[in-house]
């Protein structure tokens, strides 16, 4: 018997769940509910004069393929652009360095870049040397990704190397960031190897023997689409409507009564809408308020999340003088500047600007800071221009400039929060019969992690229905 079901959320996660519940099941009713007048969350591309700008997240990674897949099968494979390879730097000690040539994510495979740059001191080079002999690092559950750098390679590695190319992609501070909910492969490949450069190298050996199976194949890292990652949104949205999703916006859901063999969904005017099945895709400052009577919900209560913002610069190319080549740089947090990272996104992405211009996207807001909060946007441009005069020099103003803030849009997953995710989903799981709760304050943020979050909760909700 067909099923009706609900998604509460049209960002990345609530689409990619109605695609994957339609693959599998066409004669299901699929509805998704979204407060807001459009689709794709924090997905946002601004088109204007040749331009394609990214005002929230800028690409995806490539390897992880569950995004590439989705976007050959609804007729985007032919948009499909692999990022620019090129040189990108750290911004440490008031000057921009190369990222040593071999390193994964900060850590050292190859010796000879490692020896030769001069980001690290000839002590921090020796002392990340004691990762060859150091054996396991007993944990119980959990440890911060800070921690564990810091006893495998010491100090200076971790704050002018690892942390600034990890501490920005969630938004949280190293030393409690939790290392098993954010990169438990390092821990799986040091126990492993007895030794996470040794494991670093295995896992640099593979992926070059990967690259060899197609030898044809782009050497970046990342991928986007000709016309901005909206496009895939687009393209989405459009595929599940066809297969007969119904999308209703503006329709923010107020309170959600669970019966007994059914969901009620009641919206801000007071409608009620009945679901056999139910999946909740909200940020969890959001989806708390529904569960407000239910303790088990109480971590979500206490979970910071950090507000960032994204600020576009477009200048004439001769306004901008940048002398370095490569793809843009991330800063260590001993520096003294507000912007974490900067892209250079014309060298990156060749495709998002006319010819002739130049465009930058800096990024701001760190944990603990009220940088975005507590300024106009004309003062965050003034900020983020006055810090990248430190690496650039800037002969004029920009054509337009652009600030995107994105508040408690990155959710900090600190020691311990894998086990509480866990014991909540299995909670939800026990106490919330076909309905599923998931999106990025669980798991993982990137896009195509939670497009897997997506499959992985539409793979359950889809048994307990019995369908």
């Amino acid at each position: 018997m067909s099923k009706n079901i609900a998604i509460i959320g049209a960002g990345i996660t609530g689409l990619s769940s109605a695609y994957f519940i339609k693959k599998q099941h066409p004669e299901c009713s699929v509805t998704i509910y979204e407060s807001s007048n459009r689709a794709g969350g924090k997905i946002q591309t601004y088109r204007k004069d040749g331009y394609t700008i990214e005002l929230g997240p800028e690409s995806y990674l490539g390897r992880k393929q569950i995004m590439t897949d989705i976007a050959i099968d609804i007729g985007l494979g032919d948009e499909l652009v692999t990022n620019q390879t090129g040189q990108s730097y750290i911004y440490a000690k008031n000057k921009l360095y190369p990222i040593p040539g071999g390193s994964i994510l900060g850590i050292p495979t190859d010796i000879k870049p490692f020896l030769k740059t001069k980001l690290i001191s000839p002590l921090g080079k020796l002392r990340a040397g004691k990762d060859l002999f150091k054996p396991s690092i007993e944990i119980e559950n959990d440890i911060s990704v800070g921690k564990f750098f810091r006893e495998r390679l010491g100090d200076e590695i971790l704050e002018n190397l690892i942390e600034p190319l990890m501490g920005g992609i969630y938004g949280t501070n190293i030393d409690d960031l939790s290392l098993m909910s954010t990169f438990p492969e390092f821990k799986q490949r040091e126990e492993e190897f007895g030794s996470l450069i040794k494991g670093m190298r295995y896992e640099k050996e593979q992926r070059q023997k990967q690259r060899q199976l197609y030898p044809g194949s782009p050497k970046g890292q990342f991928k986007q689409f000709r016309h901005g990652l909206n496009s895939f949104i687009e393209n989405l949205t459009d595929y599940v409507t066809k297969q007969g999703v119904e999308i209703k916006y503006n329709t923010p859901i107020s309170e959600i009564r669970k019966k007994q063999k059914s969901y009620e969904l009641i919206n801000d005017d007071s409608n009620i809408y009945r679901h056999d099945g139910l999946l909740i895709t909200t940020p969890h400052e959001t989806f708390t308020k529904w569960f407000e009577k239910d303790p088990a919900f109480n971590y979500f209560k206490s979970m910071d999340s950090t507000s960032v913002a994204t600020v576009v610069l477009a200048f004439d190319q001769h306004n901008i003088e940048n002398i370095y080549d490569g793809t843009g740089f991330v800063i260590a947090r001993t520096s003294n500047t507000d912007i974490t990272a900067c892209t250079w996104t014309t060298k990156k992405w060749p495709f998002t600007t006319p010819d002739g211009k130049v465009l930058i996207r800096a990024y701001i807001g760190k944990p603990g800071d009220t940088v975005v909060q507590d300024h106009t946007d004309e003062e965050i441009v003034s900020i983020v221009r006055k810090d990248l005069s430190q690496m650039m020099k800037f002969k004029g103003d920009p054509d337009f400039s652009i600030v995107n803030r994105l508040p408690k849009s990155m959710p900090q997953y600190k020691v311990g929060h894998i086990d509480k995710i866990k014991s909540i989903q299995a909670h939800v799981r026990e106490t919330y019969p076909r309905l599923r709760i998931t999106g990025a304050s669980f798991e993982a943020v990137g896009l195509p992690d939670c497009i897997r979050q997506g499959k992985d909760a539409v793979d359950e909700l889809i048994d307990e229905l019995e369908l």
